[in-house]
């Protein structure tokens, strides 16, 4: 029974964290590191919790269980008939992102109807170096801050045009943080074009990156500086908006 104590500790964690380390769960429950680490992964097995490196996540399937809502959630739920109207003026998809890790992490989208599919969807991870969410979502940190977090292994070209060199990605990072948006042009996928705003409290913290991925071959690079950015900027003004309060 002490051991299914300590589970219901980890369970209600959830419901204020929407990502735990073993570390976390074992603060969160009063537990040692080797009991949470066990409770962790037998929610993983059992389908409650998704593992991701060292930080687990809880699934549909933990949320119906406990009937809890996530920060990450109720910012999905609350951005979404944002994110619909958003695709209705644009005719692209559009998506809403958060930070974890080295990567973006999508949690919402509105998709629009093309023959050819951008292939992003929810759940789905892109690496933060040369995707137009993660270079919004990085420009909220000091050049050196994301140096750390680009480390030192090589980071691949996923085509001709990717940038991979630390000290070029810092700079459009830079350049992001100026500008209060990011592009990026065929660097994920030839023939894909995004563009990113970032979803961003008065303090400067981002919070999420809404962002429209399109063909290059229905959508120029100038078109989404000009006619796409103000209606994602739009979307993003309104849904920090609704977000406040959401700790």
């Amino acid at each position: 029974m002490a051991g299914l104590a300590k589970g219901l500790a980890i369970i209600e964690a959830f419901a204020v964290h929407d990502v735990m380390s073993v570390a976390d769960a074992a603060r969160a429950s009063g537990a040692t590191r080797a009991a949470a680490r066990r409770c962790l992964l037998t929610l993983n097995e059992l389908g409650y919790v998704e593992r991701s490196g060292r930080e687990f996540r809880p699934l549909e399937r933990l949320r119906r269980l406990g009937g809890t809502m996530t920060k990450r959630d109720r910012l999905a739920r609350l951005a979404q008939p944002l994110l619909v109207r958003a695709r209705d003026e644009l005719k692209e998809s559009v998506s809403l992102a958060v930070l974890e890790g080295e990567t973006t992490f999508f949690i919402a989208r509105a998709e629009a109807e093309h023959i050819v599919s951008t292939g992003v969807r929810i759940g789905a991870h892109l690496p933060a170096y040369c995707s137009a969410t993660g270079r919004v979502l990085l420009s909220q940190f000091s050049d050196k801050d994301v140096l750390e977090r680009l480390g030192r292994k090589p980071l691949p070209a996923r085509t001709p045009r990717t940038l991979t060199k630390p000290n070029e990605i810092v700079a459009e990072i830079r350049s992001v943080r100026e500008k209060g948006y990011a592009i990026s042009d065929e660097e994920l996928e030839v023939g894909l074009r995004s563009l990113a705003v970032p979803v961003a409290r008065s303090t400067g913290e981002i919070i999420a990156a809404v962002s429209v991925s399109a063909s290059s071959a229905r959508v120029r690079a100038i078109d989404l500086s000009k006619r796409f950015f103000p209606i994602l900027q739009s979307c993003a003004r309104i849904l920090v908006e609704r977000a406040t309060e959401i700790n």
